[in-house]
């Protein structure tokens, strides 16, 4: 791990590894500490998928707390996610990038199909929109570079690859993701918000997730 400043009490700490299931179960044992710890010295915190941003309190030496606090997160041990949450999603494959991403792939359309329902998934984040999951596990023939121009408009339910990731638009948005095709399972409800709050999100990380072909 190594961190840098970020504005007078603040530091960005980036850890060093692939992005991969190894890597999600570290940032989840992160995650666990400081929401359960609930460190006074620091006064905020934010998970990316390899990366953390630290804000401490004011009168805090930053250099001494970011050396603390980046050797403690280094001898974590991981969390690995619950293997029983897996969500079988099935997905109408009538996407309007399909075409365009199976010539890009120099693929037919049966092929890029294929390739998108085999994997198993796993929920690296959720972000971008309210229970927008970022999914990890895509194979690497089907990694497509964002759009140039990003629609002002994507349906909700949208299934849709953005470079090494694949995802599920939650609320309908402007978004630049090449649209496979649509699901009509709901990653966000706000009225599913029982017994707390986070029931409203279909998704967690660490889930996993598998589609299924359907029509």
């Amino acid at each position: 791990m190594r961190w840098t400043p970020c504005g007078p009490q603040a530091v960005l700490i980036q850890l060093e590894e692939p992005l991969g299931s190894a890597l999600l179960a570290r940032m989840r044992a992160i995650s666990h500490l400081l929401e359960t710890e609930q460190p006074e010295e620091i006064v905020d915190f934010t998970v990316a998928f390899d990366k953390l941003l630290l804000e401490f309190r004011a009168g805090e030496d930053i250099p001494v707390q970011a050396e603390l606090w980046t050797h403690w997160f280094a001898a974590l041990a991981p969390i690995i996610a619950d293997a029983a949450r897996l969500h079988e999603i099935p997905v109408v494959y009538d996407g309007l990038d399909l075409a365009e991403v199976a010539e890009r792939g120099g693929m037919s359309l049966a092929e890029v199909i294929e390739l998108h329902t085999a994997p198993i998934y796993e929920v690296a984040s959720l972000g971008f929109a309210p229970g927008f999951p970022y999914l990890i596990g895509l194979n690497p023939r089907l990694y497509t570079p964002r759009r140039a121009d990003p629609r002002p408009r994507v349906p909700v339910g949208s299934v849709a690859i953005g470079g090494s990731h694949t995802g599920i638009y939650s609320i309908e948005s402007p978004g630049g993701w090449n649209l496979l095709g649509s699901t009509e399972v709901q990653m966000f409800d706000p009225a599913r918000c029982e017994p707390d709050e986070s029931a409203m999100f279909l998704l967690r990380p660490g889930d996993r997730v598998k589609f299924l072909p359907v029509g």
